[in-house]
């Protein structure tokens, strides 16, 4: 008996083909692999097609796929048929596209208008950089991925991570641009070489043109640190002491004057800086991601003039940036991350009035957010340095003089784990569990090998800005960047979503329960660690257990999952899953309770993790705003507070903009006006590390409306 083909050619009937493959949909149908009734089928099959001369290969599947219901395979039977309608996918040859691109193009579409919170899709540059994203997704799961991933992707059991930008190779994921080599030793960009600058307001004009050049060359966020602008402040009080000198000052007077001219020079400098990251826009269609490191403890040298870029930082964005009717509000960027140190966590330390003005910046504007230089310490042999964007934290890595390097160093991307689904699937069983895990990260892990196996052979000249002019290296022309993927220099992620729901189905707990809930979540977090470690000994690549900021996705995952299994109480009935390792949203617990049980879970997330509290209006309360930044120093590795800050363009008001439920929809409204035009109001959110002011879909605002007030103003009750 033969098979006739998809392509028409005529190939022997073989069973074992049928056998394997039910087994491989078994592996990621129910998890539960049975090769009896494999091979039963196969079997079936066989003697039903025995008298016939041949069989197309589409009835075979048909065949198959009907026995399997017949047998009560139902989940193995919806994973065949997925991984056969994939497969069909991927062999088609009209466009795919059309669809997506007149829902963008359109500008009604709700899912294209509430992406990203940070990108406003009506713009011609951001609907580019989308159409561009569109055709990138689908031949990335046409011709790129292997199918299993791509339908464990469409089905909410992993997310392939910015598939939008992996058709093109050679792009990268987050960064630390390693800014004080380029401004030290010159830089070019466009083709244009620029030298070392030789005041502050210069340098900070070629930073924000390096940072605008690096974020067009990557997609996910980059930061930079104020340590490598420090020495330029010097060079210009030099030049304005010099100056009075040469005037015929004296040495008293020459000092006096250009003191106040240097200050000058920094308010103008960092206005510039602002200006400039809120104004450009990269070829990804919105202002560049960045962070920007605030850490007196990385120069000895120079910190007196970094306090003074830090102090200045701090008053520029306490003030605001003007919106488009001339008020003052929050702006989105850049993130600020603010080292708390010996030297400005206690009143008596000499750099405690930073701090003090830190709290008072969160309370009003959000930012900045809290590295403890204690913790980090511990986690980091000892070293302490940002992360690349809002949460990504990279591992200790020496170069060959065995000096530890941090800036220059990148991620090569990530793929997520739906923990939820693992917990469901698993239908509560504790060896099942663990038998999907073992199978889904996995899958994860072959995802993440195909975004490696992606950027091997990349060669210097697709982006010089980073490969050969500073940002990430010095390699010459024609050079492969294949040196950087491997040895632990750049990391890739295995990002996980949903613990607390993934914990409370299986024990009936939250994960900070002190028992049961508190060692199951631990587990996990265990394992995801471990075949982080197994893969990355295997194969010499930098992978790391990473708590995904997951903004669109949590929507995304919270369909599926109903989709795939109902309404599950307390489990599937909300639009969105939980974030990493955070504690549930609507869970009650003060803000040094949740700090404290997250700064654990946060340890075993050293690849990416960030926890927050929510607070009410602390401006009126600073001492406690200062209260918890000392906690924080004492426990947590990277934590921020989620104040609100808004404005309502109608009316004036500057209180929080409320969420409200009108027929089942989630709409913006101020509570003084009752102004539901979006386009009229501005909103501050924190989304996933860093603060959206664009909105969210359905999902996200759902968790938005929902969070519970971890810190109170007692002056407001």
């Amino acid at each position: 008996m033969n098979v006739i083909k998809r392509d028409c050619e005529i190939a022997e009937f073989d069973k074992t083909k049928i056998s394997q493959a039910i087994l491989k949909a078994m592996k990621y149908g129910s998890g539960i692999v049975k090769p009896k009734v494999a091979e039963t089928i196969a079997d079936e099959i066989e003697e039903e097609c025995k008298n016939k001369e041949e069989v197309s290969i589409s009835d075979i599947e048909l065949m198959v796929y009907n026995k399997l219901i017949t047998k009560k395979q139902r989940l193995t039977a919806k994973a065949y048929e997925g991984y056969r309608s994939i497969r069909e996918f991927q062999r088609e040859n009209s466009n795919t596209t059309d669809e997506q691109i007149s829902e963008l193009l359109c500008g009604t579409s709700d899912y294209w208008n509430n992406e990203n919170s940070n990108k406003n899709a009506r713009l011609l540059t951001t609907q580019r950089d989308y159409m561009a994203g569109i055709v990138s997704t689908d031949i990335s799961r046409r011709f790129l991925l292997p199918p299993e991933v791509v339908q464990a992707h469409d089905e909410g059991l992993i997310h392939f991570h910015d598939a939008d930008y992996f058709g093109q190779n050679a792009i990268t994921n987050c960064s630390l641009i390693n800014l004080e080599d380029m401004l030290q030793n010159g830089t070019c960009i466009n083709k244009v070489k620029i030298d070392k600058p030789h005041r502050f307001i210069t340098a900070m004009t070629i930073a924000t043109q390096i940072i605008t050049a690096v974020t067009s060359s990557q997609y996910g966020g980059a930061s930079i640190s104020l340590t490598h602008l420090a020495p330029f402040v010097r060079a210009s009080y030099n030049f304005y002491y010099n100056k009075y000198i040469n005037w015929g000052f004296t040495i008293e007077d020459a000092n006096k004057y250009a003191c106040i001219d240097t200050k000058k020079e920094i308010v103008d400098g960092v206005q510039t800086f602002n200006y400039q990251c809120n104004s450009m826009t990269t070829t990804n269609g919105q202002s560049p991601f960045l962070s920007v490191f605030m850490y007196l403890g990385e120069t000895k040298e120079y910190k007196k003039e970094l306090a003074m870029i830090i102090e200045e930082f701090l008053n520029q964005r306490i003030l605001g940036m003007k919106n488009e009717v001339n008020v003052f509000v929050t702006q989105a960027f850049p993130k600020l991350l603010y080292v708390l140190e010996e030297d400005n966590i206690s009143e008596d330390s000499p750099y405690w009035y930073l701090t003090e003005l830190a709290a008072r910046c969160t309370a009003k504007r959000m930012v900045p957010d809290y590295i403890s230089e204690k913790k980090m310490k511990e986690f980091k042999e000892n070293n302490v340095f940002p992360c690349m964007g809002c949460r990504s934290f990279l591992s200790p890595y020496k170069d060959k003089n065995n000096n530890y390097q941090f800036y220059g160093r990148f991620n090569q991307g990530v793929v997520t784990i739906n923990l939820v689904d693992v917990a469901l699937s698993s239908e509560g069983d504790f060896n099942k569990f663990w038998e999907l895990m073992e199978q889904r990260t996995e899958l994860c892990h072959k995802a993440l090998k195909c975004r490696h196996e992606r950027l091997e052979g990349t060669l210097s000249d697709v982006a010089p800005i980073l490969w050969q002019d500073g940002a990430f290296a010095r390699l010459k022309k024609g050079e492969k960047i294949d040196e950087l993927l491997h040895n632990g220099y750049s990391s890739i992620s295995l990002g996980y979503a949903g613990l607390y729901e993934c914990v409370k189905y299986m024990t009936g707990k939250s994960h900070t329960d002190h028992s049961i809930g508190h060692d199951f979540g631990v587990k996990v977090m265990e394992f995801l660690n471990k075949k982080c470690e197994q893969w990355k000994n295997t194969e010499n690549i930098g992978y790391s257990t990473y708590g995904s900021p997951i903004e669109s996705t949590t929507y995304k995952f919270a369909k599926c999952l109903k989709k795939r299994f109902g309404i599950i109480e307390g489990i599937t009935d909300r639009d969105y899953i939980t974030n990493s390792y955070h504690i549930f949203v609507k869970e009650p617990i003060n803000a040094f309770e949740k700090l404290y049980v997250e700064s654990e879970f946060q340890s075993l997330s050293l690849g990416g993790s960030i926890s927050y509290v929510e607070t009410s209006d602390m401006t009126q309360n600073i001492p406690a705003v200062l209260e918890v930044l000392k906690y924080i120093y004492e426990n947590i590795m990277y934590a921020e507070l989620n104040t609100k800050s808004d404005y309502c363009q109608v009316c004036g008001y500057d209180g929080e903009i409320k969420i409200i439920d009108e027929n089942n929809k989630l709409i913006w409204e101020c509570p003084n006006c009752g102004n539901r035009d979006k386009s009229k109001m501005n909103v501050s959110r924190r989304t996933c590390g860093y603060i959206g002011s664009n909105f969210w879909n359905q999902g996200r605002t759902e968790e938005i409306k929902e969070r519970y007030v971890h810190l109170t103003d007692i002056a407001e009750d």
